[in-house]
């Protein structure tokens, strides 16, 4: 049973291996220029206004959650349009009750104005 999964072993071995291989010669290899703008602190392309340690707005994380969520349903289209000659009507269908689900959350999610940033 455990001889089945050693291919997956070796392949994570060798990913792992080629991984670090990468960041040490990155390293090695990589220029090294410090220069004190280079080292400042910058947020967004501008010097920090106040502590870093601010809490941030709940609507900076509301949107980002959206975002994945849609994200991630959206990646839901992509194996159903490779499958979607043996899946037939049914397919069709349960893919249509599925964006009709999603463009419901959508309107509902800008009609209570989650995706404003006033």
């Amino acid at each position: 049973m455990l001889a089945n999964y050693l291919p997956i072993l070796i392949f994570l071995c060798v990913a792992a291996g080629i991984g670090g291989v990468l960041i040490v010669l990155g390293f090695l290899l990589g220029p090294r220029r410090p220069d004190p703008d280079k080292l400042a602190a910058f947020e967004c392309g501008f010097e920090a206004f106040e502590d870093s340690r601010m809490k941030f707005d709940v609507r900076y994380y509301l949107v980002a959650i959206l975002f994945i969520l849609f994200d991630l349903e959206i990646a839901f289209l992509f194996p159903w349009a490779v499958a979607l000659r043996s899946l037939g009507h049914f397919g069709i269908l349960s893919m249509a009750l599925f964006l009709a689900i999603l463009i419901v959350g959508f309107a509902y999610e800008w009609k209570k104005g989650a995706l404003e940033w006033d």
